[in-house]
């Protein structure tokens, strides 16, 4: 047992380490920013709604090593108006991670909770200059559970699961 330095008691667990992650490198593996309707889409216009903006987060990742991974974020936001595409933009941003010290049946979530997490808020300024320099106010994304998007994406997949499943006759 070691104290904390509340007070408390923590239990030390024998020869196990403890739970680590080092950012390796991050880099850009894709950019891509359309305005297809420029000029146009530029012009300030009070009468114009303001345009219906889709954005889409996902997460990928694959073992590079035994406790090296990649994780990939892939963001795309298209902002458009009824009668025109303002602008479309993807950003596929990744980081090598090594991971230490983390239980195997809790590397999953892990890796793709805490991983992404971490490469977020980098991913978010380069879209938001992305956006800027293209004309456009900054899209400024709000911050992701990356959490919750990973119970999200568990529970299509059980569903998925489910519904390829063999029917009893």
């Amino acid at each position: 047992m070691t104290d904390t330095n509340d007070g408390g008691v923590q239990p030390q667990t024998e020869g196990a380490a403890a739970p680590g992650m080092h950012i390796l490198g991050q880099y850009i593996k894709d950019l891509s920013f359309e305005n297809p309707n420029a000029p146009r889409s530029l012009a300030q216009n009070d009468q114009q709604e303001q345009p219906k903006l889709d954005i889409n987060v996902n997460v990928g990742a694959q073992q590079m090593g035994d406790d090296q991974f990649e994780v990939v974020l892939t963001l795309t936001a298209k902002a458009e108006r009824p009668d025109m595409v303002m602008f479309n933009v993807e950003l596929i941003y990744a980081g090598i991670f090594r991971i230490t010290g983390v239980p195997q049946e809790h590397m999953h979530p892990f890796v793709m909770i805490e991983c992404p997490r971490m490469i977020f808020p980098f991913a978010r300024n380069i879209l938001s200059e992305a956006t800027r320099n293209g004309g456009f106010p900054p899209l400024m994304l709000d911050p992701i559970d990356f959490a919750q998007l990973y119970r999200q994406n568990m529970a299509q997949q059980a569903a998925k699961q489910g519904e390829d499943a063999p029917k009893p006759n």
